[in-house]
């Protein structure tokens, strides 16, 4: 299960004075899965606007209902071996989305089985959270206790040409559990309950 505690203190750090988001990279696709374009940058050199619009996506994730539209899922030993979705999101974690060939790899692994009759964007963040360490009555303490280095990624509809609209599907990994990273688990978002997109969780391997 997910505590929505943990999720809410991911969200406060997705503001543009507390901003926990160090790159962003992506890829436009047309409903048949055909790359239209890639873009991969420094999160912070982005206009102030561009910033609010690409965190507005993002925090759509970690803030969205938990344990309904955001669920947590588990990678057996097996998916996490060579060759395997979790083997590629560690490596695109660990270089910060700056390995253009591990991300071109990602976004044809997403085409290939995502099924969609409009064209879509799959965006993808990495951030880091510095996680305050807390003391037993609860209450912040100045020291960290460990770096939480993540990634966000979101798949959207088209709204216009290269405009992204609303998240429908995307998830949140390593899972953070117990204000700890845990690469064991993944969260899973689906913005559609009644038409989920089931195939992600067939695409990162997760159960």
């Amino acid at each position: 299960m997910i505590n929505r505690e943990d999720m809410l203190e991911l969200t406060r750090r997705m503001t543009p004075k507390r901003n926990c988001f160090t790159r962003i990279a992506g890829c436009y696709m047309d409903k048949e899965g055909e790359n239209l374009g890639t873009f991969n940058t420094n999160f912070l050199n982005l206009p102030i606007q561009e910033k609010e619009k690409n965190m507005a996506i993002a925090k759509t994730i970690p803030f969205s209902p938990t344990n309904e539209n955001l669920k947590l899922y588990a990678f057996s030993k097996e998916k996490m071996g060579k060759d395997s979705m979790w083997q590629l999101l560690m490596a695109m974690k660990s270089g910060w989305l700056k390995n253009d060939a591990l991300m071109e790899i990602f976004y044809e692994m997403i085409a290939a089985k995502y099924q969609t009759e409009e064209d879509y964007a799959v965006m993808v963040f990495h951030a880091c959270y510095d996680v305050p360490v807390k003391g037993t009555d609860k209450e912040r303490q100045d020291e960290s206790e460990e770096v939480y280095d993540f990634l966000i990624c979101a798949v959207c509809s088209m709204e216009g040409e290269f405009e992204p609209g609303e998240p429908k599907c995307g998830f949140l990994f390593p899972a953070f559990t117990d204000r700890s990273s845990d690469s064991n688990h993944i969260a899973v978002f689906q913005s559609d309950l009644e038409h989920p997109h089931k195939e992600i969780e067939k695409i990162l391997g997760c159960q």
